[in-house]
C-alpha cells in the first residue's frame, strides 16, 4: 500500500518543523467549539493529531485509489452529452465519490456545516498530495474556495442552503468569471444581472473557460450596474445548475483532461446576490482568486513532485556508458536542481499558507463584536501588516511554483530522453498538465505585476528584516551574511527602479521579484537547517549495503541551503546588473525589434 503523505520526507519534516499550534488556535477560535461538534478538537495537540490523521488517510487514498486512474482519465476525457449535460471520465467520478466518503470535501468549512475547519496550510498540503495523484482531479477538489467565499460573504440562509452539501460532497462548484472578451481583465465583464419588479435577480449572457462549469453550484461575476463601467459595476451571484444554464461546448485542451472546461450560456437564470452590490470584483472575487492562486501553487507542487520521482528513478536505473545515467555530471546536476526547486517552492507555499491563516484568524478577532476591545484593536493593527504580506506572498507563490513546475516537468522528460516523450511514462502527461498552471487564475505576468508592488512598496524589506532577526544555527552564519548582502543589493535595485517610474518597475518586475523570492527562500532554508526537530531522511545507498543511509533532515537542509543560496547569489548579482542597466529598448524600439505583424494562415 502506498501513501503520498507518508512517503514524502520533506512534507513530513515541515509538518513537524512548522509551528502549527497558533494557526490551529486561530482556526478553532480558541477551541471554543470543543464538545459542541464531534470534529472540533479541545486543544492544539488534538487539532494537529487530527491534521496528521486526515492527511495520512488522504495520502493513502491518493496513492492506492486516485493515482492508478489518472492515465485512463487523461485518455478518456470529459464528454458533452446531447442534452447539454457533461459526463466526467469514469475515474474522476469514482475519485470524487471516494473523497466524499472520506469526508474531505469541506476541508476548511466550519464544523457547523459539517466541515473539517482545517487551516489553509493543511489544505495546501492536501491539494499537493491529490495533485501528485491526478492534477485534473485537483481542479474539482481544489474548488472548495467557492464554499469558503459563500461562508465569508453570503447571508446565513444562503450558507445553510449550500454549505452542508459542499461539505458532504453532494455538490461541486465553479468560479464563473471569464468571458470571451474578459479574460485577465475582469473589469470588462459584460454578463448582465438584472432584477424583476419583485426584486428577484437573473443572469443573462456568456461565460468561457469555466473550470468545472458543469458543477451544481455556480458563483457568477456579473454586471449589476448597467450604467457603471469597470469593477464597481460588478456584483457576485450564486445560482444552481438548471435548465436555464447551458453548457455550449467543452474546450479541447492540451492537458488536465479530467477537468471539464466549459462555455456557459445563462438564459435569464434565477440567482441570489452574494454580499453587497458593486463589491463583486473588488472584494469577493479578489478574495476567491487569492485562495485559488494558492491552490494552483499547491497543484504545481504535486505535479512537480510526481515528475521528479519518475526522473529520479529513471536516472538511477537507466544504464548507459557502463553505468546508471545519474553518474553523468549533467544529469546529476539536473536531478538535484529539480529537487532543490521543489523544496524551495514548498517552503514558499507553506509559508504563504501560514501567513494567510494568520490573516484569516486575525480578521475573525477584529470583526467579532464579542471580542475584547483591546484584543480587537491589537488584532486590527497586526492585520494591516499581515494583509500586505499575504498580498505579496500569494502572487509570489503562484508565480514561483507554477514556473518551477513547468521547468521540472520539462527537465524530467529530458532525463528520460526519448522515453519521456512517449506515453509509456507519465512524464509527458505531467508536462501537459503543468502548462496551464502559469496561465489560469492569473498569468505569470499578472502575478509579477501584483508581487512587485509589495517588493517596491516596502513590504519585502520589512519581511526580510523580520526573517533576518530569527534565531539560526551557527552553521548557517556564513549563509546569512550572503543573504544580508543580497538584501542590500535588492534595496539598491528598488531605489534605482523608483527613480525610473512605474512603467520601468513593470518592465523589470520579474528580476525584482526573482531576487526577492531567492532571498525569502534562502532564509526559509536556513530556518529549516536550524531546526531542532529530530527527523531523519533516507539518502542514497551507502557502500555495498542494500539499505538506505539515514541522515538528520536539518543536516540535509543545511546542504540544500548552501547550494541554493550560493548559486542564487551569483544570479542576484546578474539580475541586479540587468535592473540597473536602465535599458528601455522595450518601450522605444518595440516595432523595430519585434518586427512587422505577420500574416497567419
Amino acid at each position: 500500500m502506498g501513501n503520498f503523505y507518508r512517503d514524502n520526507d520533506d512534507i513530513q519534516f515541515l509538518f513537524r518543523h512548522l509551528d502549527l499550534a497558533p494557526i490551529a488556535a486561530y482556526a478553532e477560535e480558541g477551541f471554543k467549539y470543543a464538545g459542541r461538534f464531534d470534529t472540533a478538537p479541545k486543544d492544539a495537540q488534538e487539532a494537529i493529531t487530527n491534521y496528521d490523521m486526515v492527511l495520512d488517510a488522504l495520502g493513502q487514498l491518493s496513492a492506492d485509489f486516485i493515482a492508478p486512474r489518472s492515465e485512463s482519465i487523461d485518455r478518456e476525457g470529459c464528454t458533452l452529452n446531447p442534452d447539454g449535460t457533461v459526463s466526467y471520465p469514469k475515474g474522476i467520478a469514482e475519485s470524487l465519490n471516494a473523497l466524499a466518503k472520506a469526508d474531505v470535501m469541506g476541508f476548511t468549512l466550519p464544523h457547523r456545516f459539517g466541515g473539517l475547519n482545517f487551516p489553509n496550510l493543511i489544505y495546501s498540503i492536501a491539494i499537493e498530495i491529490v495533485s501528485r495523484a491526478d492534477a485534473s482531479l485537483m481542479n474539482i477538489f481544489g474548488l472548495q474556495g467557492i464554499a469558503d467565499t459563500i461562508n465569508f460573504f453570503a447571508d446565513e440562509d444562503i450558507k445553510q442552503q449550500y454549505l452542508p452539501s459542499f461539505a458532504s460532497g453532494k455538490v461541486t462548484g465553479a468560479m464563473v468569471l471569464t468571458e470571451p472578451d474578459a479574460g485577465s481583465d475582469l473589469q470588462a465583464v459584460k454578463l448582465r444581472a438584472f432584477q424583476d419588479d419583485d426584486g428577484n435577480w437573473y443572469l443573462h449572457g456568456v461565460k468561457r473557460f469555466i473550470t468545472n462549469g458543469c458543477g451544481e453550484v455556480l458563483l457568477v461575476l456579473a454586471r449589476s450596474e448597467p450604467d457603471r463601467s469597470g469593477g464597481l459595476g460588478l456584483s457576485l451571484f450564486v445560482c444552481d445548475r438548471g435548465p436555464t444554464v447551458k453548457v455550449r461546448r467543452l474546450e479541447d485542451k492540451l492537458g488536465i483532461h479530467g477537468s471539464p472546461t466549459c462555455e456557459l450560456y445563462f438564459d435569464n437564470t434565477p440567482c441570489r446576490l452574494i454580499g453587497e452590490r458593486q463589491r463583486g470584483l473588488v472584494t469577493y472575487v479578489m478574495s476567491l482568486m487569492n485562495g485559488a492562486r494558492i491552490g494552483i501553487a499547491a497543484q504545481s507542487m504535486g505535479i512537480a513532485e510526481a515528475a521528479w520521482r519518475i526522473a529520479r528513478d529513471y536516472a538511477a536505473s537507466r544504464e548507459q556508458f557502463g553505468g546508471p545515467i545519474e553518474k553523468l555530471p549533467a544529469v546529476r546536476d539536473m536531478v538535484i536542481d529539480m529537487k532543490m526547486r521543489i523544496e524551495a517552492g514548498r517552503a514558499l507555499l507553506y509559508e504563504t499558507s501560514r501567513v494567510v491563516d494568520f490573516e484569516v484568524g486575525l480578521n475573525k478577532i477584529a470583526e467579532n463584536p464579542d471580542s475584547d476591545p483591546a484584543v480587537a484593536k491589537e488584532a486590527k493593527q497586526s492585520l494591516r501588516k499581515i494583509k500586505r504580506l499575504a498580498a505579496m506572498l500569494t502572487p509570489m507563490s503562484k508565480y514561483y511554483c507554477s514556473e518551477m513546475c513547468n521547468t521540472v516537468t520539462y527537465d524530467a522528460i529530458q532525463v528520460l530522453g526519448g522515453s519521456g516523450y512517449m506515453r509509456d511514462y507519465a512524464s509527458e502527461r505531467l508536462a501537459r498538465d503543468a502548462r496551464i498552471t502559469t496561465i489560469y487564475e492569473g498569468t505569470t505576468q499578472l502575478q509579477i505585476v501584483a508581487a512587485v508592488r509589495g517588493v517596491c512598496g516596502g513590504t519585502v524589506e520589512k519581511y526580510l528584516e523580520e526573517l533576518a532577526a530569527h534565531e539560526y544555527a551557527e552553521s548557517v552564519k556564513d549563509l546569512l551574511a550572503i543573504l544580508a548582502e543580497g538584501t542590500q543589493t535588492l534595496k539598491e535595485c528598488i531605489a534605482f527602479v523608483k527613480e525610473q517610474g512605474v512603467d520601468y518597475m513593470d518592465l523589470v518586475g520579474r528580476p525584482l521579484v526573482d531576487i526577492a523570492i531567492a532571498l525569502i527562500n534562502g532564509y526559509l532554508f536556513c530556518d529549516q537547517a536550524s531546526s531542532k526537530v529530530a527527523f531523519e531522511t533516507a539518502t542514497a545507498e551507502s557502500g555495498d549495503a542494500a539499505t538506505p543511509k539515514k541522515v538528520p533532515m536539518a543536516q540535509r537542509k543545511l546542504m540544500m541551503a548552501r547550494r541554493y543560496i550560493i548559486r542564487n547569489a551569483a544570479q542576484i548579482r546578474g539580475l541586479a546588473d540587468l535592473i540597473k542597466s536602465g535599458d528601455k529598448s522595450t518601450f522605444r524600439e518595440y516595432e523595430v525589434l519585434a518586427g512587422a505583424v505577420p500574416e497567419l494562415g
